[in-house]
């Protein structure tokens, strides 16, 4: 049976002499290292080689939370898992901590669950904590969010005023002519604002660069001018 070995960082001295006796006694698992400084841990991931199969890391040493560098330090060094500990579940921390490399954290008040966290890491069976998924959903949300205020703003910066009511009467599906007629611009201006469009827009056709802008949240319409639009496509 392969022993899991574990290196504790933690600064409450009190707290890791009994979590490190805890551990000892599970059968399967050894508690080879441990350092209680955010220096000290810092010099043994230093090391080339690495001395812990599972880091435990307090997320605060010393009052700093240098657990979240530490985490990545050991995983990037040596490729551990790293589990994060914390007295309480201090959201933003645990996030970073994720995004650091860590893979799992632990309440230190739930400290009886560890052995099992420990050897689900090992094994890489380790499933992210809820509250930090759903961290980590809504952090994606606001990430895409800016993703698409940032893409709304390059097309802006591009697009003429003029070529965006074009894209907007094509995305409506009126055809080059009508839309020359609507302007009271010749056919030949139309297809010149088309192709400036599609160069920019890095597009195949019109329909499909109008089809971009428009889920970028351009051309919006309310359901009466849509309705509208509908009534008179009727009457045509």
């Amino acid at each position: 049976m392969d022993v899991i070995r574990i290196l504790i960082v933690e600064d409450d001295l009190d707290w890791l002499r009994g979590l490190t006796d805890y551990l000892n006694r599970q059968g399967d698992m050894t508690v080879v290292e441990s350092r209680s400084t955010a220096e000290d841990a810092r010099a043994l991931f230093s090391q080339a080689a690495p001395s812990a199969d599972v880091v435990l890391m307090d997320i605060m040493l010393q009052n700093e939370p240098a657990g979240i560098s530490l985490a990545e330090q050991a995983f990037l060094s040596w490729g551990a898992k790293v589990i994060m500990l914390t007295s309480m579940e201090e959201k933003d921390f645990i996030f970073r901590s994720f995004q650091a490399g860590a893979i799992d954290y632990q309440i230190k008040s739930r400290f009886e669950e560890l052995p099992g966290i420990i050897r689900a890491a090992h094994a890489r069976q380790s499933a992210i904590n809820a509250a930090v998924s759903e961290q980590m959903r809504e952090e994606f949300r606001r990430l895409k969010r800016l993703e698409q205020q940032f893409k709304i703003k390059e097309v802006r910066d591009l697009i003429t005023p003029t070529e965006l009511q074009v894209l907007d009467m094509i995305d409506q599906g009126h055809t080059q002519t009508e839309i020359a007629n609507r302007f009271f611009i010749s056919l030949r201006t139309v297809k010149i604002h088309v192709g400036h469009i599609l160069k920019k827009l890095g597009s195949p056709s019109s329909k499909d660069a109008a089809q971009q802008l428009r889920n970028l949240g351009f051309f919006e319409r309310g359901s009466s001018q849509k309705d509208n639009e509908i009534k008179k496509e009727k009457s045509d």
